[in-house]
């Protein structure tokens, strides 16, 4: 089999030829959906560790096939610049060796980043629908062999694409082992039945979610791409009831571990403390309405996200006088129902119900209106105001330059 190379990109076309079919490679598309100092901000705020000795979970670094389970000082940093400094740095302090830096959930961590990746996925979503589970995105930076976890079949469909340098991306249109395991590291034997894509900076290439892969270096010099993975296959259901208790903590009453088994090996009826303490607090989120509640946040949360959520969190809210406009700069949608009703834009959810005072804002800011807090009702002020601040700090409303 060999790639379909394409020299101008439209989703119609897209859609019809290969959408769940087979890899095309676009070269130099117009839009671009990801740009170099977007990603290289990204790129350092995404992998700052939790403390010095651990590496966030998000993140996997390597240096040649070794995973480093400490940062040291292999993480780009804000000094670095940009990928031109921390390729030097790497240089010099890894002696050349090769490396790999992977940011997972890479769209989450600034604003800007998503705002472009949202905005360019949105002609894909109109002809195929938005996804119900969020598209996933990572980075991939650095001059190793190959991808960590070598040849294999992902449930996404995944765009690739080539922020600098140039990316080598080999592919078998069917498994190329017979042995029952999931990836292969050496996969030489193998090369034989394979096709492969030489991806440059500004190319975008595609490949459905049957496809065996593995990326590789083209060359001795570091290399950056963002992969975009949308969900096609396999365990949709549990990643989506994941996502409904994201953030449920039960509380820790007592060490968990399991009683010694009473004589003829029975267990005891009752369940540890600290598993009660677990399906205690799960069965609270269960409760019709507070589950209903819940459900409703999380589909508006991932509907406003355009496709990538979570999205960054929100700025910390500043205090806005009476005399300063704000314009909306995003759309806004609200619960449904008919009750006071929360908000939702960007992947983030209003934290109170909007009183009428608020409700004839809002069609005035997506009218195109400028608002001022003290045009209004001073009995209205105080709800209109902590809502304008909210959804300032959503990036859903920007205060006007009247100087």
């Amino acid at each position: 089999m060999t790639l379909t190379v394409e020299k101008s990109f439209d989703w119609d076309t897209f859609t019809e030829r290969f959408w769940d079919r087979r890899p095309v490679l676009y070269k130099a598309v117009d839009a671009v959906p990801f740009a170099e100092p977007e990603v290289f901000r990204a790129a350092v705020l995404g992998s700052r560790p939790p403390h010095p000795l651990a590496v966030p979970g998000n993140l996997q670094f390597l240096v040649r096939r070794r995973q480093q389970t400490r940062p040291h000082d292999y993480l780009p940093e804000p000094s670095d610049g940009s990928f031109d400094g921390y390729e030097q740095r790497m240089a010099d302090r890894l002696g050349g060796r090769r490396y790999a830096l992977v940011v997972h959930r890479f769209h989450s961590f600034s604003h800007p980043l998503w705002d472009r990746a949202q905005r360019f996925y949105a002609g894909l979503w109109e002809r195929v629908g938005q996804p119900t589970h969020s598209a996933g995105s990572t980075m991939f930076h650095g001059s190793y062999e190959h991808s960590p976890v070598g040849v294999h079949q992902d449930r996404f469909a995944t765009f690739m694409f080539c922020v600098r340098g140039t990316k080598r991306m080999r592919f078998w249109a069917e498994r190329p082992w017979s042995d029952p395991v999931h990836t292969v590291l050496d996969y030489q034997p193998y090369l034989a039945s394979s096709f492969v894509a030489e991806v440059e900076p500004g190319d975008l290439l595609y490949w459905p979610s049957r496809y065996y892969h593995v990326g590789e270096s083209a060359g001795d010099a570091p290399a950056t791409s963002v992969n975009v993975g949308i969900p096609r296959r396999e365990h949709r259901p549990y990643y989506e009831i994941k996502d409904l208790f994201r953030g449920t903590r039960p509380t820790a009453s007592a060490p968990l571990f399991t009683p010694d088994a009473a004589p003829g090996g029975r267990l005891a009826a009752e369940l540890p403390t600290a598993l009660a303490d677990a399906v205690d607090a799960f069965a609270t989120r269960l409760d019709e309405g507070r589950f209903t509640d819940r459900a409703t946040e999380l589909a508006l949360r991932v509907r406003t996200a355009g496709g990538f959520w979570p999205t960054e969190p929100p700025a910390e809210p500043r205090p806005l006088d009476d005399d300063t406009p704000v314009r909306g700069c995003a759309p806004l949608l609200p619960a449904p129902g008919e009750s006071p009703r929360r908000w939702a834009t960007g992947g983030h959810v209003t934290s109170g119900a909007t009183t009428a005072e608020a409700v004839a804002v809002l069609r005035r800011l997506d009218a195109g209106e400028a608002v001022r807090v003290g045009e209004l009702p001073v009995t209205g002020r105080a709800e209109v105001r902590r809502l304008l601040e909210e959804l300032e700090s959503f990036r859903a409303v920007t205060r006007v330059d009247t100087h």
